[in-house]
């Protein structure tokens, strides 16, 4: 045999053919697939949908892909070795060729890492990611995924398949109970859209060696001892369910989550999730605060400081270090005693990723809004690029998304992704002349309120199970007119329900744009109605962090929307929101009105472990009040009259009442405390302004 021939011999049998049923949902008893040395695991697709009731000037891409995580296990006994040049085809194309062929809006297979090796030693795991552009990579697609690796056998060929979900894992949330950066619970939400019901019956973590190898995740042991709501572990047909775990301290880097059910045969499945494990905190951001020129001027400007905390705010956009300010961190310092997070590029990453400086990071956010890129789209694959350095530290990702039109692209970039789209006298990418809302009447200077729920959704369904977080429209200073509004920042209630269509669809921070002084000063009237939101959220961050969406819908009355009904289930029970959609368009303000108070009557359906409400109540910034209510076949009628937003509370239990009263009262005193409230103390507005006109011109 000639050395030619050798030579290809030898190359033909170290190539390895892998191929993997990708079933859309987190996993599917069929997907476990043996070989020698590599196998499919798990896989986890969650498809591309769109928010239908958005409107775009030109339409929309019609294309709806899939984002697609792939768990792949070393089982055999000698370590697996990958790089860039490693031959890797789907259909007899590389990842790098279905990418720039339009198919796929980004991927982190080996040819993504261009200099770096993988090597996965036996029994360890990886997870390789794909987010399909195109239709064929979304619902019923098939195909054949092939790889090449030196030290492996032929495996046999097994098709891809995506389809639509039946049970999946809808949100993660990693918790510490002892206030550490470094989390030591999980708070997990299942959901079985089946026809069958599961039994809840242990779980597992995969988890690297160290942040350097955080690609690389070694089996820990496998546990049975977790609380669940409901209690006999049952996830029900056409349900959700709630697990809570005690961890021990994890590390802050990558993990999966493997979750272990059985069907009522004993059959096995897994569900499957990767993402960054990072303590869960709802934060509230003020934007960049410190404004221009001014900022050190401004940041050591004690009354202003107050002021944010006044209003809760406990996380900024700080371009620099501010001296006197962000280096007075010792007892008593400025800095001690109104902090504020870091939220900004956070390099040189050594020195944010301490344990010192660690409680004093958000996350990283450097990109802007990258669906505009300055008039050119930042590709997602760049982005995806522009990020990947992050990914062996301790610090958390994360993007902006702006325009829900094509933010299905940039699904799974980021460790916690966020967007900005307000409704009132902003820039926005949809065309607000083009919604129907109001008997044919066309408002050009703002857009329906509720549609901030609509995309709040759709970006949390995108990104499952990673927490999401919205900008919220505040009183930003240098908008110009538009259609005539003069105003150029929201009213209170147009402000009080835009943050509200994005809370009660479960986020887990809001961000305030933009909250210096200037824009401050400009609207003070909206001080009063951020500081109300910031006491509520904080009321009930409890129920945010560990609770998930559970159900929306829309009440209409004469053939008009009427109610944004929507619902969070936690451990503790259930948020139950109703938001007015009764409000219009002022032809002569230009400004979205609301009406008198309303007699209602409001029906939600209860989780199976609320089903017995032992307390229902109202809540707000004032208190907890009480409400007439009636539980019939699993669901809840209440009877209340209210006025723009309701929030209400269902406990399964007594006491939480009286624990949110206290609460509140621990937050009033602890507002007293400040000592500095511009919101009903015109003496202490006037310092702010006084100060303000001290300034030298930005």
């Amino acid at each position: 045999m000639c050395v030619e021939n050798v030579r290809r011999f030898i190359a033909k049998k170290r190539h390895v053919l892998l191929s993997f049923a990708l079933l859309l949902g987190s996993a599917s008893p069929l997907l476990s697939f043996e070989g020698p040395n590599f196998s499919l695991e798990g896989v986890s697709v969650t498809p591309h949908t769109i928010a239908d009731a958005m409107r775009y000037a030109s339409p929309r891409d019609p294309e709806l892909g899939a984002l697609v995580q792939l768990f792949l296990k070393n089982r055999g006994t000698a370590p697996l070795t990958f790089d860039a040049s490693s031959p890797l085809r789907i259909d007899g194309k590389s990842p790098d060729e279905l990418l720039s062929q339009g198919d796929w809006a980004w991927h982190d297979f080996p040819s993504a890492w261009r200099d770096m090796k993988l090597e996965v030693p036996a029994g360890a795991m990886v997870v390789w990611t794909f987010n399909g552009k195109s239709s064929p990579w979304g619902v019923g697609r098939e195909a054949v995924l092939s790889v090449s690796e030196s030290q492996s056998p032929e495996l046999k060929p097994i098709p891809i398949r995506i389809e639509k979900p039946s049970v999946w894992i809808s949100s993660v949330t990693f918790l510490s109970t002892d206030q550490s950066v470094y989390p030591d619970s999980l708070v997990v939400h299942l959901v079985n859209d089946d026809e069958t019901s599961r039994k809840i019956a242990g779980y597992r973590l995969w988890l690297p060696e160290n942040n350097s190898s955080w690609r690389v995740m070694h089996p820990q042991p496998t546990h049975d001892d977790f609380e669940s709501w409901p209690a006999n572990r049952v996830l029900g047909s056409h349900e959700r369910a709630i697990m809570r775990m005690r961890t021990g301290r994890l590390p802050l880097s990558y993990a999966v989550v493997e979750v272990q059910l059985k069907d009522d045969s004993g059959k096995s499945q897994s569900l499957w999730a990767h993402l960054r494990v990072k303590r869960e905190v709802f934060d509230i951001s003020g934007g960049w605060v410190q404004g221009g020129r001014n900022a050190p001027t401004v940041m050591t400007f004690e009354p202003f400081l107050k002021t944010l905390k006044r209003l809760y705010v406990n996380t900024a956009h700080l371009a620099d270090q501010i001296p006197g300010y962000t280096d007075q961190t010792m007892p008593g310092g400025l800095y001690d005693r109104y902090p504020l997070k870091y939220f900004n590029a956070l390099t040189p990453v050594e020195k944010y990723e301490t344990d010192d400086v660690l409680p004093r990071v958000h996350a990283v956010e450097f990109l802007g809004e990258p669906q505009y890129g300055g008039g050119r789209p930042v590709a997602p694959m760049e982005v995806w690029q522009k990020l990947a350095p992050y990914q062996a530290s301790k610090l958390p990702t994360t993007v902006t998304h702006s325009e829900e039109k094509i933010w299905r692209y940039y699904a799974g970039l980021s460790d916690f992704p966020h967007y900005d789209a307000y409704r009132v006298c902003a820039p926005s990418p949809d065309a607000w002349w083009k919604y129907d809302r109001w008997d044919g009447k066309k408002v050009g200077w703002g857009a329906p309120l509720e549609t901030i729920g609509d995309m709040s959704r759709s970006l949390r369904d995108l990104n499952r199970p990673k927490p999401t977080a919205y900008w919220s429209q505040g009183p930003a200073d240098g908008w110009d007119p538009v259609w005539g509004r003069k105003r150029t920042t929201p009213t209170p209630d147009e402000l009080r329900l835009q943050a509200y269509h994005a809370l009660s669809s479960r986020i887990t921070s809001l961000y305030w744009f933009n909250l210096s002084l200037k824009s401050l000063l400009k609207y003070p009237d909206t001080m009063g109605e951020i500081a109300r939101v910031g006491r509520e959220i904080r009321l009930l961050d409890d129920f945010y962090l560990q609770g998930d969406a559970y159900q929306y819908s829309r009440s209409v009355r004469d053939g008009k929307p009427d109610w944004d009904l929507a619902s969070i289930a936690s451990p503790d029970g259930m948020l139950l929101f109703a938001l007015d959609l009764d409000y219009t368009p002022n032809k002569n303000t230009r400004l979205f009105e609301f009406g008198p108070p309303r007699a209602v009557s409001l029906r939600y359906k209860l989780a199976p472990w609320c089903t017995t409400p032992q307390e229902v109540f109202r809540i707000d910034a004032d208190g907890t009040h009480n409400v007439s209510f009636e539980v019939k076949s699993r669901e809840i009628e209440i009877k209340d009259t209210i006025h723009k937003v309701a929030i209400y509370v269902v406990s399964p239990e007594k006491g939480l009442r009286n624990k949110l009263d206290e609460e509140r009262k621990q937050l009033v005193y602890a507002e007293s405390q400040i000592d500095f409230d511009p919101i009903t103390k015109e003496t202490d507005l006037q310092k702010l302004v006084d100060f303000k006109e001290s300034l030298p011109k930005d």
